[in-house]
């Protein structure tokens, strides 16, 4: 009978911690787009939500074809959709979860919003630059790990300026590239 019990207790004690010293890899997003291919690690621990929302909407093919529409020289490249009456800007929203150990320097990978904290969605940006004025403000969900020259060409592409004013502030640089830059697909990895 000790025996059994002993045996119980060796293999149930197996089964309980298989995995539980293993440490799994966060996982990365490979974004191809029309200029090249960027690789990011992404803050899974400490944006659970965001990361998880741009995951499922990366795997479902949602991103395909989707544009960079938002490019603005030593700030940003944004992608998602324009559009905060489509309908997928209120289905897909996610709570904040902003980090103050996670800053916006260059490669950040971050979720766009409106003036509310939690009207995060579908829209995300890459900082071209560190961004300070973001770091607590915006949820950082991510970091470039790979494709440091295809950010290089974010940054110089060529774009049509525009500006939207912004009462009591000031205008709100919205400049689009001369030539779309698309997003053909996005993958996770492991």
């Amino acid at each position: 009978m000790k025996l059994l019990k002993s045996a119980v207790l060796l293999f149930g004690l197996a089964g309980v911690g298989a995995g539980v010293g293993v440490v799994q890899a966060a996982p990365t997003a490979v974004i191809e787009t029309t200029i090249g291919t960027m690789k990011f690690d992404l803050h899974q621990q400490a944006a659970p939500k965001t990361t998880a929302r741009f995951i499922e909407l990366a795997k479902s093919g949602w991103y395909n074809g989707k544009s960079f529409y938002r490019v603005v020289k030593g700030h940003v490249a944004q992608a998602g959709i324009n559009d905060d009456n489509h309908p997928d800007h209120q289905k897909y929203r996610v709570p904040a979860e902003f980090s103050d150990k996670l800053p916006h320097i260059r490669g950040s990978l971050g979720m766009a919003r409106d003036e509310d904290p939690n009207s995060g969605s579908t829209e995300f940006f890459i900082c071209l630059e560190r961004r300070a004025h973001l770091d607590g403000k915006y949820t950082n969900f991510g970091q470039l790990s790979d494709g440091d020259k295809v950010l290089d060409a974010f940054a110089a592409l060529p774009v049509d300026e525009k500006w939207i004013d912004n009462p009591g502030a000031k205008p709100i640089a919205f400049h689009s590239p001369k030539q779309p830059v698309l997003i053909k697909q996005i993958r996770i990895e492991p």
